[in-house]
């Protein structure tokens, strides 16, 4: 036995090795950003925990980050981290949830989107969004040499980066970049774990709706970043999350966005945990630590894997 904890050990530092090794991150744009502006004095701030980095903001180069799992099983996830649109929260909603879809067999993408800021963009409304699309392009464009099925590349999305994945799933044809082929963005599924689904004042994330739409937006544009009011019959099947004492994203947002999907006959799936409150990422103590146990039997329900 007194060589068992070792070994044990050594395997794991093996296998998040492994892990870690089969990651390889490109620019998400080939040639000019859209919609940018040069800011010499706008650098990028990254935060490490451990020697890994556990949060980045003031992204004005957008990446996206391919981890690919050892037995593929042709299925891909663009994952958006969240961060109240003002930080990602690269690794507990990024790198371990890439990690966790790997073993399954599903390669992951991490998303490393802009963030929404006026010193860097010419539109700060549409950059995330313009991103958001880009990369299910990047995705299905590179599908052969991913050997992905091209019907099987969904997003998942936490808090912010779950608005703006249900952004995406609902504005997946608006117009916000000029294109260079044909190549659909919508996602074949979307994962929303904790969203911020509405800039309705009652229930949105106030910190999320100021950095994306400024602090005193139009009835217009509010309206438009409210996912609930842009479901339509074209939106993709769903897999929804939260918790009932989430006190920074209320649970209505998850609750709202589940009832316009079922008016429009979307097939949806929404767990709410009694407990949780907000970011538990993977799950932590509570109801809530089983939510990804609830979402792979909603994957092979749905026949996105085996």
């Amino acid at each position: 036995m007194k060589y068992f904890k070792p070994l044990l050990i050594g395997c794991f530092y093996m296998m998040i090795f492994s892990i870690q090794a089969q990651s390889t991150e490109f620019n998400l744009w080939e040639d000019e950003i859209p919609n940018s502006l040069k800011n010499e004095n706008y650098k990028e701030i990254k935060i490490y925990k451990d020697s890994i980095l556990d949060k980045t903001s003031q992204v004005s180069v957008p990446t996206i980050t391919v981890f690919k799992p050892i037995n593929p099983n042709g299925t891909a996830v663009v994952i958006f981290p969240g961060g109240g649109y003002k930080h990602l929260a690269i690794n507990k909603e990024g790198t371990k949830v890439a990690e966790w879809l790997n073993s399954k067999g599903i390669t992951a993408f991490v998303l490393k989107y802009r963030l929404p800021n006026d010193a860097i963009m010419v539109d700060k409304l549409i950059a995330p969004l313009q991103d958001a699309q880009e990369a299910i392009r990047f995705v299905r464009r590179k599908s052969k040499e991913f050997n992905l099925n091209e019907d099987k590349i969904g997003v998942l999305g936490f808090s912010a980066g779950g608005h703006l994945a249900a952004t995406l799933s609902t504005q997946f044809n608006r117009k916000v970049y000029s294109l260079s082929d044909e190549t659909s963005a919508k996602p074949s599924f979307s994962i929303l774990i904790y969203p911020v689904i509405s800039m309705d004042e009652a229930i949105t994330h106030q910190g999320s709706k100021n950095n994306l739409l400024g602090i005193s937006p139009s009835k217009e544009k509010a309206v438009k970043f409210s996912n609930e009011t842009q479901v339509d019959n074209a939106t993709p099947k769903t897999f929804l999350v939260h918790a009932t004492d989430d006190k920074s994203v209320p649970v209505e947002n998850s609750i709202h966005y589940y009832l316009a999907l079922k008016d429009h006959k979307i097939p949806v799936e929404m767990h709410i945990y009694e407990k949780g409150g907000h970011g538990f990422g993977l799950g932590k103590e509570g109801t809530s630590k089983f939510w990804i146990q609830a979402c792979e039997k909603w994957l092979k329900s749905n026949a996105i894997i085996n």
